[in-house]
């Protein structure tokens, strides 16, 4: 029960305060209960709010010894992620990855110029598809018709059509190696991004270059796209973020808080939010306008790719091989991991390229730079007694930016 603050309550609340804090404060509860509200920021508790809670709601010239830094929240428990199976067949550096939406089979596209498609059950290679004359960069899987999309260093983006396990389509009009793709949700629209410094986007069954979002200064690394406004979001070298609307072409937001380039976006896949990946450190954001949330440093390396899954684990992937594993609210590091690179390959091509988790989320797939690809599943006879948080709810010193 809240009950207003006896006389008593507040002289003995006033002997605890330094004196001229004490004077003030005998003075200020004498004001209208609205006021005590205003102060507290407590409009939608009840009516009577007892002082103390007044004074921890943060009045403005609350005592120092009620004043408390904002603290970490406690992170959620996470079980660890351990190597199930690593999938060997390609003769280059695995680039990208795309499950598709059935979840019984993935595909990779390589430095070897070739895109594989594997079952995802077994590991093993269901078809292999040749065509690109370079590095295959992106490859997605459409959700609403049967093509799979592909687009390389060749400057090609093509559309395979895997009832005939052909290509269909070509979409010309990249200057430049391109470097990423991904696919509306919700309309046939395709969406690619370039070394070129635009990102392009295309009508997917009239081949037509809908609009060509130029802004960026140097490559686009990585583009992605949502149903809701910004439909479009693009991260590039130029280190900057950028978030376009679709409709007119234009861009809505550019967000220039990193300071290395940006290679790789992801979007949360139940909350309004994204992550950015950048050799600086790893930032979230809030959609539509791309305020800033949280910085996630630790990670010091080149980050390539980034993944989520709706239990708020996020995935970063680096160039040295690293992956850490993180939980989204706290922006706590709960696992780090360094796989062997496969034998007969160096130490040096150990990177992750790329990552994703499988429709399920039960596991984690990722590109490697010893040629092969990793899946990832979670540790079941991890508890958290045996693996518990190890987490001091330290004050925070949030970076403003």
């Amino acid at each position: 029960m809240h009950r207003n603050p006896s006389e008593g309550g507040v002289l003995s609340m006033a002997l605890a305060l330094p004196p001229s804090q004490a004077r003030q404060d005998l003075s200020r509860t004498a004001a209208s209960v609205g006021d005590i509200h205003r102060h507290a920021g407590a409009e939608r508790s009840h009516p009577h709010s007892t002082a103390l809670s007044f004074l921890e709601g943060g009045g403005t010239r609350t005592s120092a010894l009620m004043r408390k830094g904002p603290t970490m929240p406690k992170p959620q428990w996470h079980p660890p992620w351990k190597l199930f199976r690593v999938i060997s067949g390609h003769l280059g550096w695995v680039r990208s990855i795309a499950v598709e939406p059935g979840n019984q089979w993935f595909v990779t596209g390589s430095a070897d110029r070739t895109i594989k498609i594997w079952d995802l059950a077994s590991g093993k290679l269901k078809l292999s598809l040749t065509g690109h004359i370079s590095t295959v960069r992106g490859v997605a899987v459409s959700t609403r018709s049967p093509y799979l999309f592909s687009c390389g260093e060749d400057k090609q983006v093509k559309c395979w059509d895997l009832e005939y396990n052909k290509v269909i389509r070509h979409y010309h009009g990249h200057l430049s190696a391109v470097y990423g793709i991904d696919l509306h949700p919700t309309i046939d629209v395709l969406v690619t991004c370039s070394r070129d410094a635009t990102a392009r986007v295309w009508d997917i069954r009239t081949k037509a270059n809908v609009h060509t979002l130029s802004g960026h200064t140097n490559t686009v690394a990585t583009v992605k796209c949502q149903a809701a406004e910004p439909q479009i979001i693009t991260g590039s070298h130029d280190s900057t973020i950028r978030l376009w609307d679709l409709i007119a072409g234009k861009t809505r937001a550019t967000l220039t808080n990193h300071k290395k380039s940006v290679r790789n976006l992801v979007m949360h896949p139940r909350q309004y939010t994204f992550a950015s990946g950048s050799a600086d450190n790893i930032k979230q954001w809030m959609f539509p306008d791309g305020n800033f949330i949280q910085n996630l440093s630790g990670h010091n390396a080149i980050i390539n790719t980034l993944a989520v899954n709706s239990d708020g684990v996020l995935v970063s992937g680096a160039d040295n091989g690293t992956i850490h594993m993180w939980d989204w609210r706290t922006g706590y590091n709960f696992q780090r991991i360094h796989a062997a690179v496969q034998p007969g390959s160096l130490d040096s091509e150990s990177g992750i390229f790329a990552c994703m988790f499988d429709n399920s989320e039960s596991r984690l797939i990722t590109a490697e730079a010893d040629k092969t690809i990793k899946v990832y599943r979670e540790d079941d006879t991890a508890t958290e007694e045996s693996h518990p948080v190890n987490w001091k709810p330290e004050i925070l010193k949030r970076k403003r930016f």
